[in-house]
């Protein structure tokens, strides 16, 4: 007798709650996008008639893509519970391309629209090298330690999701405080809310609302918004190929800028999708970094000047019980909110006290897969790898503001936040393999890690020959110890493999 096919729905209650939360990190990006490019002194016209739409182009591709993605997994594993993964702008990548290829390229050029145009052949490249990179993926996730890459991943939702939106959560803690206590009461405990509303949607209209009657939101920057409604059609065009001259010319020193952070986000789209498969829903690391590359290229084919990867906050989805509508959702807005000049407008409506709570959760249930995942044994591999983002939010956040206090502090901050992502997996595997007793594997690891920080791609501000030489010595004498124990042949460990999940 054959097995009753489930229903995957198109939309549920719980994909509402993923949708807001998705919205606003993705809004978040888009509003810094605006600000910072306006900022350099690109027009207006560049930045909402191109880089936006063309980036939302992506973003909604994505979406559309991993909806439909999800939608094949239900069928062929006969459930229900699947969950799409998020897809957005990389925060870490967006700001490199906005200070390590718009900025120089325009101080370069001394022309914003020139620059805008290699920023987009950039973009472009980037996106066929990380699709390239996809023949790859399943292999090195295969060999990579599960606490490893999701250690990493625990350190950038520590620092940069949980922390820093707690931060910004407490930024107005008679509003904060609230929405934490309605996100904790109905996304952690799933108490259900009044009138059955979602927890977010509950959470943004009762935070909106107070902001409003106690003047802790901005109204100027409401009335402000209207300026740049608008209609930007979606339409390509031939800025990239334009780029392409100048970038592998006059301006090829920015391919030493490109290549390290297309790395970086072939590695975190690998990394998030481990993290779901962890929760229960298997992606194919190949076909994402494939999807990713190809949707980055495509986004600049339309103007966009900014990679894009599937986010870091997709198991934060997943618990929440999202399915796919939220990414539906996520891709029709975003591009109808371009395409009409609404982002500002919506970023101005919802002060960010009101939605950080919401975001705290994301990274808290991030965190709690990194360990759930794993067998306890593993647990200070998932903490060893956490470490480095710490060094990379001190560095990002008040090296350039305050970079003596940075330095006082330790010397060492700085060179252990350059390539987080690279040091965090590889200080993870090593620790995995050396707690099985895998000591050719851990000498491995450590030679790999001598390389990388010979070329520059850990520890050192740029891609350079011998780039950080006291770290390749380190790593070289790491290989050397690790060797000795291979050599002498000790027993493996008892136990689960490095690469088991917990209870295995």
């Amino acid at each position: 007798m054959s097995t009753p096919r489930v229903h995957y729905p198109w939309y549920k209650k719980e994909d509402t709650d993923a949708f807001f939360a998705l919205f606003q990190n993705n809004i978040a990006n888009f509003v810094i996008i605006a600000i910072s490019m306006l900022g350099m002194g690109f027009p207006a016209e560049i930045v909402f008639g191109q880089v936006l739409p063309g980036a939302a182009l992506a973003v909604m591709a994505g979406n559309f893509y991993y909806a439909w993605s999800a939608a094949r997994l239900a069928r062929r594993e006969n459930r229900a519970d699947v969950t799409a993964l998020s897809y957005g702008i990389s925060t870490p990548v967006m700001f490199v391309f906005l200070f390590g290829v718009l900025l120089p390229a325009k101080n370069l050029t001394g022309d914003a629209e020139l620059a805008w145009k290699v920023a987009v052949a950039a973009c472009f490249i980037s996106g066929l090298i990380e699709a390239a990179i996809s023949l790859i993926g399943n292999w090195v996730q295969r060999h990579l330690p599960r606490a490893a890459m999701l250690g990493a991943v625990a350190g950038v939702a520590l620092t940069f999701i949980a922390g820093e939106m707690l931060f910004k959560t407490l930024e107005i803690p008679v509003i904060g405080l609230l929405v934490l206590a309605i996100t904790i009461v109905g996304l952690v405990a799933r108490v259900s809310m009044p009138f059955r509303l979602p927890a977010s949607l509950f959470a943004i209209v009762v935070g909106t609302a107070l902001a409003y009657l106690i003047g802790a939101a901005d109204g100027s920057k409401f009335s402000d918004a209207f300026t740049h409604l608008g209609f930007y059609p979606l339409l390509p065009n031939l800025a990239w190929y334009e780029g392409l001259g100048l970038l592998f010319t006059t301006l090829l020193a920015l391919m030493t800028v490109i290549l390290p952070i297309t790395l970086y986000n072939a590695i975190e789209t690998m990394n998030n999708v481990e993290a779901m498969s962890a929760a229960g829903d298997s992606y194919s690391v190949r076909e994402c970094q494939a999807v990713d590359g190809l949707g980055t290229s495509l986004g600049a084919l339309f103007g966009g000047v900014f990679p894009t990867t599937v986010y870091i906050a997709t198991v934060g989805s997943k618990w929440m019980g999202a399915g796919r509508g939220y990414s539906l959702l996520n891709g029709a807005v975003y591009g109808l909110a371009t395409m009409f000049g609404l982002i500002a407008f919506i970023a101005a409506l919802i002060p960010v006290a009101v939605v950080a709570p919401i975001l705290v959760f994301v990274g808290m249930s991030m965190i709690a897969t990194a360990f759930n995942s794993n067998h306890a044994r593993y647990y200070p591999a998932v903490a060893l790898a956490m470490l480095p983002y710490f060094a990379n939010y001190l560095a990002t956040r008040f090296n350039r503001g305050a970079p003596e206090v940075v330095e006082g502090i330790s010397s060492a901050i700085g060179a252990l936040g350059q390539g987080a992502m690279f040091s965090a997996i590889l200080l993870g595997a090593m620790c995995v393999a050396v707690i099985d007793r895998q000591f050719r594997q851990a000498t491995v690891f450590a030679l790999v890690a001598a390389g990388m920080a010979f070329v520059g791609l850990m520890h050192a501000p740029k891609l350079a020959w011998y780039a950080a030489p006291d770290f390749v010595h380190g790593y070289l004498l790491m290989a050397l110890f690790f060797a000795w124990y291979a050599w002498r042949g000790v027993e493996p460990a008892p136990g689960p493999a490095g690469r088991a999940p917990a209870g295995d």
